[in-house]
C-alpha cells in the first residue's frame, strides 16, 4: 500500500540540474530500506520555480524541498520517509523585507499565492507519461462531452463565448478562427499546433508539453471535431527532446486507449496526430511558414490572403493555435465559457503564462489572470530585483515586443495595454532588466536575433533589419551621430509597413520602444560617447585611483592585455590604448581603486 508520494521535477531545467539522478538515487535508497512498496516516486513536469531546482515535494504532507542533491537522498529517506521528520535544512527559506521564514509548502510561497493555474494546472502534479493520471484529473472528459453531447457549432460557440484569444502572438480570437475553418466546404481539413517557441527566454509551451501533453492532444481532437478535420500536426522544435519524447508517449497511449484514431468513443469521429520537428527557425513561428515547413519545404511565409482557415496546410483549410491556447480548451468545455470569462479583463479573458527571466529573484513559469499588473508579477511573484538594484524595464513579446519602463510598472498586463505602450503580449516571454542594463544594447540584442532569423524572402526584412543593426553597431561603438536616430525611426517604419510577415513587421519594435522610452540613453551614446549603464565596451574607460591603490599587483596579473603597469607597493596605471575593457581588473581589486566610466 502506498503511503507517500515523492514528486520530482522532470522539466528541462531540473533535469539539467540532475533531477533524474536524484530520482534514481531515491529509488535505490528506498529499495535498500525496504520502502519501495510504500513510497511511490513520480517524475512530473515543471513546478514553475525554476531558480530553486531540483525540486522535490513529499505528499501527503506537501513538504517542499529545493536545490536537492543526490547526496541528500539518504537523509531524506532516513529522516522524513522512514521517521516522519522533514529535513529542515532542505526546506526553502523565503527572504522578504529583511525577514526570513521557512516555507514548508509550495503553495505557501509568495511565488504561488497570486497565481491562477489553468494552462499549467497539471504541470508538477501528474506523471506526464501516464495517461491514467491525466484521466484521473478529468482528462478526456471534455472530448467525450463534445462528441456525445455537443454539435461542432456548439463547441465553436462555447470557445467564442469564453473570450479565449490566441496565446502565441497578437491574440486573435480562437473561436472566430475555428469558425472560419468550419465554414469551408467539407473535405480534408487540418488542425495544427505551434510548439516552435523561438523567442529568446520563452519556455512556456515546452513546459506544458513536458508536464501535460494530453491536454494539448485532447484539445486538438476537440478542434478537429469543431471544424471537421481528421488529422492534426504538432510542430515542435527539435531542441526540445524531453517534450518530444513525452508528447510521442502521450500520442501512443491515447491511440492505445482509443482516444485517437478511428471511431473515437464509438461516435464515428476519426482524428489522429503526428509530430513534425522544426529545425529551430524563428520564422516558422509564423503560421504560413510553419505550414510550409510541415509540407517539407523551406520555412518561408506566404502572402495572405488567402488565410490558412481557407487555404492552409497542403492547400486545405487549416487552423493553427499554439500550445498554451490549446491547454485552455478542455477546461473551457468542462467548466463553461462563463467560468473562463470571469477571469481577466473585459477584452482579455482568462489567464496568461509568462516565462519570467532576466534580473529577477525568482526565475520561472508564472500563470496569472489577465489584468494583473507588472508590479505584482515582478515584485510579489518574482520576488523583486536581486542585489538591491532598481527595476528599469521589462521586455514583453521577445524580439517582436518592446520595453515597458519603470514608470509604467503598474500597467495591467493584457493585449490592449501592452500594445498601447509600444509592446505586445507575444508568446509570453517576460525579461526583467535592472539599472545596469543598457537599453541600446538590449535593442541591438533582439535585432541581431531577428537579422539571423529572417528567412530572406522579402527585401524590407532581409536588408532593412541588417541596416538597422549596422546603425545600432555604429552607435554602440561610439561613432553615432544624432542624424542616426532619425534614420533609425524612418527605417523602422518602412520595415514595419512593407515586410511580408509578422517577423519583419514586428522586428523594429524593440528599437522603436527603446528610442521612445529611453531616448536619453541613445543621446548619451551619440553626443557624450558614454554608456550610462556601463555596458558598451567601446564607450568605457577604466582608471586607477592612486590614493586607493596599494600596489598589490593583482590587477596586473589578471589583465589579459598587459595594459596595467606599476611596481610592487606603488600605485599602478592603465594604458587606455592596450585596455580591452574586459573588467577583470575591477573584479579582482580588493581596495576599490579601479573605477569604470
Amino acid at each position: 500500500m502506498i503511503r507517500s508520494h515523492v514528486l520530482i521535477c522532470g522539466g528541462t531545467g531540473c533535469t539539467s540540474s540532475g533531477s533524474i539522478s536524484i530520482k534514481e538515487a531515491l529509488e535505490a535508497e528506498l529499495a535498500k530500506k525496504g520502502l519501495a512498496d510504500e513510497i511511490k516516486v513520480v517524475v512530473t513536469g515543471c513546478f514553475g520555480l525554476c531558480a530553486l531546482g531540483p525540486i522535490m515535494i513529499v505528499y501527503p504532507d506537501g513538504t517542499f524541498y529545493s536545490m536537492v542533491k543526490d547526496t541528500d537522498v539518504p537523509e531524506i529517506v532516513e529522516e522524513h520517509l522512514l521517521k516522519g521528520r522533514p529535513v529542515e535544512r532542505l526546506i526553502y527559506v523565503e527572504k522578504k523585507e529583511g525577514d526570513e521564514k521557512k516555507v514548508h509548502s509550495l503553495a505557501d510561497t509568495t511565488f504561488y499565492k497570486k497565481q491562477k493555474r489553468v494552462a499549467l494546472r497539471n504541470c508538477g502534479v501528474i506523471n506526464p507519461e501516464e495517461i491514467d493520471e491525466y484521466i484521473a484529473m478529468d482528462g478526456y472528459q471534455a472530448l467525450g462531452k463534445v462528441l456525445t453531447e455537443m454539435t461542432p457549432q456548439q463547441v465553436i460557440d462555447e470557445i467564442s463565448a469564453s473570450g479565449l484569444r490566441g496565446r502565441g502572438g497578437a491574440g486573435f480570437p480562437t473561436g472566430r478562427k475555428w469558425a472560419f475553418a468550419a465554414a469551408q466546404p467539407a473535405g480534408q481539413k487540418y488542425v495544427c499546433c505551434n510548439a516552435d517557441e523561438g523567442d529568446p527566454g520563452a519556455f512556456m509551451d515546452r513546459s506544458v508539453l513536458e508536464g501535460d501533453p494530453h491536454a494539448v492532444i485532447e484539445a486538438m481532437a476537440i478542434a478537429g471535431y469543431a471544424i471537421g478535420a481528421d488529422q492534426g500536426y504538432v510542430y515542435v522544435r527539435a531542441e526540445y527532446p524531453i517534450a518530444i519524447h513525452r508528447l510521442q508517449v502521450a500520442i501512443d497511449q491515447a491511440r492505445e486507449y482509443g482516444l485517437l484514431g478511428k471511431d473515437i468513443f464509438g461516435t464515428g469521429f476519426n482524428f489522429d496526430l503526428e509530430i513534425r520537428l522544426g529545425a529551430g527557425a524563428f520564422v516558422c513561428g509564423e503560421e504560413t511558414a510553419l505550414m510550409t515547413s510541415i509540407e517539407g519545404n523551406r520555412g518561408e511565409p506566404r502572402p495572405r490572403p488567402p488565410f490558412p482557415a481557407v487555404k492552409g496546410l497542403f492547400g486545405r483549410p487549416t487552423i493553427l493555435n499554439n500550445v498554451e491556447t490549446y491547454a485552455n480548451v478542455a477546461q473551457i468545455i468542462l467548466k463553461g465559457a462563463d467560468w473562463f470569462a470571469s477571469m481577466g479583463t473585459e477584452t482579455s479573458k482568462g489567464t496568461k503564462v509568462f516565462a519570467l527571466g532576466g534580473k529577477i529573484t525568482h526565475t520561472g513559469l508564472v500563470e496569472v489572470p489577465m489584468g494583473t499588473t507588472l508590479r505584482e508579477v515582478i515584485e510579489e511573484i518574482g520576488g523583486g530585483i536581486p542585489n538591491g538594484k532598481k527595476f528599469k524595464a521589462a521586455q514583453t513579446g521577445g524580439p517582436s515586443g518592446g520595453c515597458i519602463p519603470a514608470s509604467l510598472i503598474d500597467t495591467p498586463i493584457d493585449y490592449e495595454n501592452l500594445i498601447a505602450n509600444g509592446s505586445m503580449m507575444g508568446s509570453g516571454g517576460l525579461i526583467v532588466m535592472d539599472e545596469d542594463t543598457c537599453m541600446v544594447d538590449i535593442a541591438r540584442f533582439f535585432l541581431d536575433f531577428t537579422v539571423d532569423e529572417s528567412c530572406g524572402k522579402c527585401t524590407p526584412c532581409r536588408i532593412g533589419t541588417k541596416r538597422l543593426l549596422e546603425i545600432l553597431d555604429k552607435i554602440i561603438e561610439g561613432n553615432g551621430e544624432l542624424e542616426d536616430l532619425d534614420r533609425l525611426e524612418e527605417l523602422c517604419q518602412y520595415i514595419k509597413s512593407a515586410s511580408l510577415c509578422g517577423l519583419g513587421q514586428t522586428a523594429p519594435n524593440p528599437v522603436l520602444s527603446t528610442l521612445n522610452r529611453f531616448r536619453d540613453e541613445y543621446i548619451a551614446h551619440v553626443v557624450d560617447k558614454k554608456c550610462p549603464a556601463g555596458v558598451c565596451k567601446k564607450l568605457l574607460s577604466y582608471s586607477i585611483d592612486k590614493d586607493k591603490c596599494k600596489g598589490c599587483t593583482l590587477c596586473a596579473r589578471v589583465c589579459p592585455a598587459d595594459a596595467i603597469s606599476g611596481a610592487v607597493k606603488q600605485p599602478h596605471e592603465i594604458d587606455p590604448n592596450k585596455c580591452l575593457k574586459c573588467g577583470a581588473c575591477m573584479e579582482k581589486c580588493k581596495f576599490g581603486a579601479i573605477s569604470r566610466k
